[in-house]
């Protein structure tokens, strides 16, 4: 006997929803009333959504779920990081962060299960790849927070800040992040700011290009190198997308925007590596023109890693070079890093597609 999968309402945004109303004869503002009780009040059962028909309940509950992913495991840092392992419908896993800080809070989402690109200092790029998530898996991962952090619905908002940085790599799955992205934006689900919601790319061009025109939101870009020779080596997709490309794409981005909104540009602080005044000077140039702030990450160690993270004092001499010429510079504060929750360090649970570890081990042996 066939049973016919159940459609996850997760993985639909409003005009989703309200295809899926009109396929079935009904009106389009029961698109409105289910993405309330999904993602505002974290319902999922539909005997619960009391303002919807009891015959319409029983329809959903016929041929639909509410599907988030399973949490196998909820660590919190002693600096109250919060960091969760879900486990998906296929047996990967996905890690998914929660940074606290005076005013905000903060929510790092994975796009993929692993990642494809293979940027050498990170960890996630070292377990490999197995496939995209679905945007019930992405959006899933703020569902299933926002329930943990905040249980009343009603309480003031935990989450206000959602940041497409987890693991895998956001524009290599352009639509279900795009999705996901709108439901974040949405009012009748989360409401949050364009401002407050951030996707941060390696620099996947094309993609990039379409990226505005499909959603506003606010542009991180993993940078961590003034130069392709050097970036070629840290950031493998420079190769391909060279950064004078990149950095064109950047400035479509930002075309029309309103001055105050700058693009962050993420640079982790690799010992003798990328981290020399002679470094720093050279990022002043290139990123001149360019509407940015600067983000600068100690590099958070891994297993097995070949780098280090730069000193306080280098870190700090960096800084200083960069602010002396005129750009506006952060270092952020490590957190999590007692539980792997750090940046960089995100490893999930992933069967392996790509044979990145089979690879690494050739060069290791």
């Amino acid at each position: 006997m066939t049973t016919t999968k159940k459609i996850n309402l997760l993985d639909y945004n409003t005009e989703d929803l309200k295809a899926f109303f009109l396929e079935r004869g009904e009106k389009p503002f029961r698109a409105t009333q289910i993405i309330k009780w999904i993602h505002q009040h974290g319902v999922d059962n539909f005997d619960d959504m009391s303002n919807v028909s009891k015959a319409l309940r029983e329809e959903l509950q016929n041929i639909s779920e509410i599907r988030a992913p399973e949490v196998a495991i909820d660590d919190k840092s002693e600096d109250g990081t919060h960091k969760w392992l879900l486990r998906l419908e296929d047996g990967n896993c996905i890690e998914t962060v929660f940074i606290p800080e005076d005013g905000r809070g903060t929510l790092c989402i994975s796009s993929q299960v692993g990642c494809a690109l293979d940027c050498t200092f990170c960890s996630t790029a070292r377990q490999g790849f197995n496939r995209n998530l679905t945007v019930g898996e992405i959006i899933g991962q703020l569902w299933i927070a926002k329930k943990i952090l905040q249980p009343d619905p009603e309480s003031d908002r935990v989450i206000s800040n959602v940041v497409m940085m987890g693991m895998g790599e956001p524009l290599l799955n352009f639509e279900k992040v795009v999705k996901a992205m709108e439901l974040m934006l949405d009012d009748n689900a989360y409401g949050l700011s364009k401002r407050r919601v951030t996707l941060s790319t390696s620099g996947v061009v094309p993609a990039l290009d379409r990226l505005r025109d499909r959603v506003d939101v606010s542009l991180a870009i993993s940078l961590h190198a003034p130069n392709d020779a050097l970036r070629d080596q840290l950031v493998p997709v420079n190769r391909k997308y060279p950064i004078k490309q990149l950095l064109d794409s950047c400035l479509r981005f930002m075309d029309g925007k309103a001055a105050r909104e700058k693009i962050t540009i993420e640079y982790v602080m690799l010992d003798k590596v990328n981290d020399s005044d002679e470094n720093a000077r050279e990022l002043i140039k290139l990123l001149k023109d360019v509407p940015v702030k600067v983000n600068l990450i100690p590099f958070n160690p891994f297993p097995e890693t070949r780098y280090k993270r730069s000193s306080n004092n280098r870190i700090y001499r960096f800084r200083e070079i960069l602010e002396s010429g005129g750009l506006i510079v952060m270092t952020r504060k490590t957190r999590g890093e007692d539980i792997d929750a750090a940046c960089g360090q995100l490893a999930g649970k992933v069967n392996d597609k790509s044979r990145r570890e089979v690879h690494f081990a050739r060069i290791e042996s």
